[in-house]
């Protein structure tokens, strides 16, 4: 699966639960919130004031590495 700014979060953890330590570490804490699930990444970036570019890197780093 490639990840996009457009890809939801739910889609992400599903995909790879990972994914979901990656993005507190970046400060998204609600990751297991029912509202974050139907948001893209970059809508979640948006409402936490995350630069979407710099998460999506983190995250693709975390896939590479495994």
């Amino acid at each position: 699966m490639e990840i996009t700014k457009q890809t939801t979060m739910g889609e992400m953890i599903e995909f790879d639960r990972g994914i979901a330590v990656v993005l507190m570490e970046c400060g998204m804490h609600c990751v297991g919130c029912p509202a974050s699930i139907g948001e893209s990444l970059e809508e979640a970036c948006m409402v936490h004031g995350l630069d979407a570019d710099d998460v999506l890197a983190k995250i693709n780093d975390y896939l590479a590495s495994k």
